[in-house]
């Protein structure tokens, strides 16, 4: 049965981004082995992926996309700054400028939105890495950055679950 999982900020082929975010890796090359390794042991072929933003470096992403598992679909970050055909020539089945709706009730985008208890939404981003100014979670929003969540996609089934125990408290 095919799963839905989300994932932002893989930065494939950025070595600045080491850096900037203290990542625990010697080098890209590292780095990228262990986020293939680790979205190819939870996403089979058949489920669909959502990257939530700043996927990969200028030119590496049709060979990252390739060995990856899954329908990989881009809500473009800012560092995601070819065009729409550009990212789908490389492997991405859609590609999409601005947020995305989807259940009635995810926003999807790459920057945080805006949202609380008297509004009918939940928002999943990315972008803030590890920013202890913006919370893993709450009742209304989940950040997929991918320090925040292993370095491995996150299921929806799992975000779904966090976001409702929060949200019953």
């Amino acid at each position: 049965m095919e799963k839905t999982y989300f994932i932002a900020d893989t930065h494939f082929g950025d070595s600045a981004i080491l850096r900037y975010e203290n990542r625990p890796f010697e080098n890209t090359a590292q780095m990228d082995a262990e986020l293939i390794k680790r979205w190819n042991s939870a996403v089979f072929e058949d489920d669909c992926v959502y990257i939530l933003g700043d996927f990969g470096a200028d030119g590496c992403e049709a060979e990252v996309l390739s060995s990856l598992n899954g329908r990989k679909f881009l809500v473009k970050g800012n560092h995601d700054t070819k065009s729409n055909e550009y990212y789908r020539k490389a492997g991405f089945e859609e590609v999409y400028d601005l947020p995305v709706i989807i259940d009635n009730f995810w926003i999807l985008s790459h920057d945080a939105i805006y949202v609380n208890a008297n509004m009918p939404y939940a928002n999943l981003f990315g972008h803030v890495h590890n920013s202890p100014i913006i919370k893993d979670y709450s009742a209304q929003h989940f950040c997929v950055s991918v320090e925040r969540i292993d370095y491995t996609p996150v299921s929806f089934e799992r975000i779904k679950q966090v976001v409702n125990e929060k949200a019953s408290r």
